[in-house]
């Protein structure tokens, strides 16, 4: 079995309605430009509060993909 090599890279992703869409879309916009995507993994969650109520979810992940040589 050959070796494989994986990169992680750091994202952020933002809903306005929870932060499973804010992490989906972290995924989605990556998966557009990424090929082999592995593991997402979610570090933190946090939101931006605006008179008082939640305006916006935020949820920053870890995303691996496998690496490939040029």
């Amino acid at each position: 079995m050959a070796e494989s090599v994986y990169k992680i890279i750091e994202l952020i992703g933002t809903s306005p309605d929870s932060w499973e869409k804010a992490a989906a879309a972290a995924v989605a916009r990556a998966g557009g430009t990424l090929r082999d995507l592995r593991i997402a993994e979610v570090v933190t969650l946090d939101m931006t509060v605006e008179d008082g109520k939640v305006s916006l979810y935020r949820a920053k992940i870890k995303l691996s993909f496998k690496y490939e040589e040029a």
